[in-house]
């Protein structure tokens, strides 16, 4: 996930006490912007772990570990479809397809509707302010 800008992100009452695995799809060597979320998710109350570079397979080791609200992706390295689909269709094999999957980064939005149709609740582009991510998320958990 990518954002505009680090910044001090308010705490939101529906997010507080709730966990996200957040996690960079495949070998994308890019993470500035993963952390900068990873930072606001924090800051807005939820308890985050942060994989780092993360094959399918690990992110759902994690997930079915962790088990956590949110799983939040970051991909900047144009494979986001791929990824996403063998992310979305691991969890459903472990039985924890009900959490919620949020990918952020360099995606055109002429993939937006393949990315909802595979199953992502949410598509944050490059430069999405965190308060815009904040705000998503938490009406996705509080839904």
């Amino acid at each position: 996930m990518v954002a505009a800008s680090a910044g001090a992100v308010a705490r939101d009452p529906r997010l507080a006490g709730r966990k996200a695995v957040v996690a960079k799809l495949g070998m994308d060597a890019h993470w500035r912007g993963v952390i900068v979320v990873a930072h606001a998710l924090r800051d807005a109350g939820m308890e985050v772990v942060y994989l780092g570079h993360a094959t399918s397979g690990q992110l759902v080791t994690a997930v079915v570990q962790e088990d956590p609200a949110l799983v939040g992706l970051s991909s900047l390295s144009g494979n986001h479809l791929e990824e996403c689909a063998a992310v979305l269709d691991g969890l459903r094999a472990a039985d924890v397809d009900g959490v919620p999957v949020v990918v952020g980064g360099t995606i055109p939005p002429s993939d937006e509707p393949a990315l909802a149709e595979m199953g992502v609740a949410a598509v944050f582009g490059s430069g999405t302010p965190l308060r815009t991510i904040i705000d998503r998320i938490g009406d996705l958990l509080d839904a």
